[in-house]
């Protein structure tokens, strides 16, 4: 399915120990905000922005895209058989740019949803998935492992995510959800070589890309 999506929604504060090194509190819901389509870009395309605006920080996260109508939904059984493939993604920060933001009570979309924010790797078929509180991948800078997820971390479960945001955003098909990134996060240099690794049960997917 090569379905563009409406939208790319992103939890924020998913796992504790991410919102720690942050110096934010734990939520008591699913912290949410919207991608554009604009933001998407491919592995291939490579990873560049505009250094005037400070530092840019990976965040990886376990990435869900929608293949069945979610709306109000509350039984988590069927929010999670809407899921149509999972892969990996980084939702990119302007970081210097969001605590600046943030500082003057403004909203994040400068610092999140610039073009090419949101870089995805390839799909996989949700058939690799045994149990979705037993998904884990890592995040490699240069060689050098930075960030490893464990759903079994996250604060809120997968089918919770997806049934509370669905009482806000009507999830259409082809739609991307970004689960959160776990503790780790980091500014990126001109150079760079990352590898994200997904975990699966028979076989792990491996994928790399490069910052310009």
């Amino acid at each position: 399915m090569s379905i563009r999506p409406s939208k790319i929604i992103c939890v924020g504060r998913s796992y504790a120990d991410h919102a720690k090194e942050l110096g934010n509190a734990i939520p008591d819901r699913p912290v949410l905000f919207i991608k554009p389509p604009s933001s998407l870009i491919s592995l291939d395309d490579g990873i560049s922005w505009n250094t005037t605006l400070g530092s840019l920080h990976h965040e990886c996260e376990l990435t869900l895209r929608i293949d069945h109508t979610l709306k109000n939904e509350t039984d988590p059984e069927k929010a999670v058989a809407a899921i149509g493939a999972i892969t990996l993604g980084l939702d990119l920060t302007l970081r210097d740019l969001q605590d600046d933001l943030k500082k003057k009570g403004q909203p994040w979309e400068r610092a999140k949803a610039f073009d090419g924010a949101c870089v995805l790797a390839d799909w996989v078929e949700t058939s690799e998935v045994k149990a979705w509180d037993a998904v884990t991948f890592d995040f490699k800078v240069n060689g050098e492992l930075r960030q490893k997820g464990d759903t079994s971390l996250l604060l809120f479960s997968i089918a919770d995510l997806l049934c509370d945001m669905s009482q806000v955003f009507t999830l259409e098909v082809g739609d991307v959800v970004m689960t959160g990134t776990p503790a780790g996060v980091g500014a990126l240099a001109s150079g760079d070589q990352l590898r994200m690794t997904l975990n699966g049960q028979t076989q792990d997917f491996v994928w790399q890309t490069f910052v310009k």
